[in-house]
């Protein structure tokens, strides 16, 4: 039987027996057979190979993180394969901080910075090679590249990424050996702490995590550029969604979420998070993914949903929509309410602006509707002072967007929510009201009603710029865009 390097133990430079899969139809593999295999295969070494587009911009992000943990060694793994079920995976995502700072996707992948004795880091991101050909990897191992495809060969990913490539299976024992001070982004990759285990402390290794998180609060060009493609898809699978609305009755809400991962699917990487397709009473429930309820016609659909770009940006958008086409009076008074409060929240985001600003905003806006219903009593600043109106409104109006649905999420809450917007930063501005289906505290005809309306918001030099703005936004707009897409 051909060998390979046991992947378990990577310093090892015994060759171990590829494991064969149990129960697999062949009982082995003959001598002639693996000879065979060695040879008669085509050069398909890429030579012509270009920079990826963002190449530039990461080269500035690790240049950015060299200068603020001067001296140190920096090690971001991709994360590995995670099993879905005995020997199949889930679909792989590496990690955002890797594929931030370096542009590769590919699992097993880890990028390290190391210092130079005259200041600054030598990068070099280490890789899985391409599949040996001699020794029967390529063919024999579940993730040999007959099984899984062709990985890029290390000049390839050099050519790519513009950094150094090394084969990532000599790293750990590179690692055991290192010496002088350490950070690694923990939770990716258990081979990789395991090498670092002696040198690095949570409490270092959090400042890198956090460092990484806030890098990403202020997007550059790139960023934005992929923002804005990922939310473009995304209108056009809402579009699909809404034009195939008389299956989904027939069917399920399982039939919207199929329509909008096609789209996604078609044009981007994959969905940016798991779509709510929430139709009638599952609306005023906020993360309903199970997406197996009755689609009802003279009843509310909220669709939040968002396609993800090849390079891992997510729009996050969420429209509610009246299943036949047309809002009853009292939907069109609970949507107009929360299109009110998420324009005078989009009013409110600028540069300057503290970031709790749009919320409160927003927020206001819905307590005084509440109070004008007559579902709470006033006054408003009561209201928001003891935060009453939170039975209905329930989450906060937004969070920032980018690589993660809910991006730079370590970041500290100075910087963050308590932070001052900046021109580059990216949010979503979502209020809702949720008034549900078991709420004996309201009339009973609002019961089971749920209304979202969230936008993705660029904080520009002079103020913002809706990302989002082609989905109609306004009652009336909603239903004529509605009856065109229908037909």
């Amino acid at each position: 039987m051909s060998e390979a390097l046991n992947p378990a133990n990577p310093e090892e430079t015994e060759e171990e027996p590829i494991k064969q899969r149990k129960n697999g139809l062949y009982p082995g593999v003959s001598d002639e057979l693996a000879e065979n295999m060695k040879s008669g295969w085509a050069d398909t070494e890429l030579y012509d190979l270009q920079p990826i587009a963002q190449a530039e911009h990461t080269a500035a992000r690790r240049a950015a993180l060299s200068a603020r943990f001067p001296g140190e060694r920096l090690v971001i793994p991709a994360g590995n394969l995670k099993t879905r079920s005995n020997d199949t995976e889930y679909a792989f995502r590496a990690s955002v901080e890797y594929a931030y700072l370096s542009g590769n996707q590919t699992e097993d992948g880890v990028l390290v910075l190391e210092p130079k004795s005259g200041g600054g880091h030598d990068a070099t991101i280490y890789l899985l090679p391409r599949s040996d050909r001699a020794n029967g990897e390529f063919w024999l191992d579940g993730q040999g590249e007959l099984w899984v495809g062709r990985r890029h060969s290390l000049t390839e990913a050099e050519k790519l990424y513009g950094i150094p490539a090394s084969d990532v299976r000599e790293l750990a024992g590179e690692l055991r050996e290192a010496t002088g001070p350490v950070r690694v982004v923990r939770g990716y990759d258990a081979g990789i702490e395991a090498a670092l285990t002696d040198k690095v402390t949570a409490e270092r290794d959090e400042e890198l995590r956090v460092f990484l998180s806030e890098a990403r609060l202020v997007k550059d060009e790139f960023e934005v550029g992929e923002l804005q493609k990922a939310v473009d898809s995304t209108t056009r699978g809402f579009e699909d969604v809404v034009k195939v609305l008389d299956k989904a009755e027939a069917t399920s809400e399982r039939y919207i979420e199929g329509t909008f991962f096609l789209r996604a699917r078609v044009e981007g990487n994959d969905i940016g998070y798991g779509s709510i397709c929430a139709a009638g009473p599952h609306a005023t429930t906020l993360h309903w993914v199970r997406n197996d309820g009755a689609v009802r016609s003279g009843e509310l659909l909220l669709l939040d949903a968002g396609v993800e770009t090849h390079t891992y940006y997510t729009a996050d958008i969420t429209r509610t929509l009246p299943i036949n086409g047309r809002f009853n009076e009292l939907q069109k008074k609970i949507y107009d309410a929360v299109y009110e409060a998420q324009e005078a929240g989009i009013a409110a985001v600028k540069p300057g602006a503290k970031f709790r600003d749009f919320h409160d905003a927003a927020q206001r806006v819905l307590a005084e509707k509440l109070v004008e219903w007559g579902l709470v009593e006033g006054p408003v600043e009561r209201v928001l002072e003891l935060g009453l109106q939170r039975r209905w409104t329930l989450h906060g109006t937004g969070h920032m967007l980018g690589m993660d649905v809910h991006d730079c999420a370590a970041a500290r809450t100075e910087t963050y929510v308590n932070g001052t917007l900046e021109p580059g930063m990216c949010l979503t501005v979502e209020p809702g009201l949720y008034f549900q289906a078991d709420d004996l505290t309201v009339p009973e005809e609002y019961r089971g009603i749920g209304v979202r309306i969230e936008d993705d918001i660029l904080v520009t030099e002079d103020g913002n710029k809706n990302l989002s703005a082609a989905l109609p936004r306004t009652s009336e707009d909603v239903e004529a865009w509605m009856a065109r897409l229908k037909g």
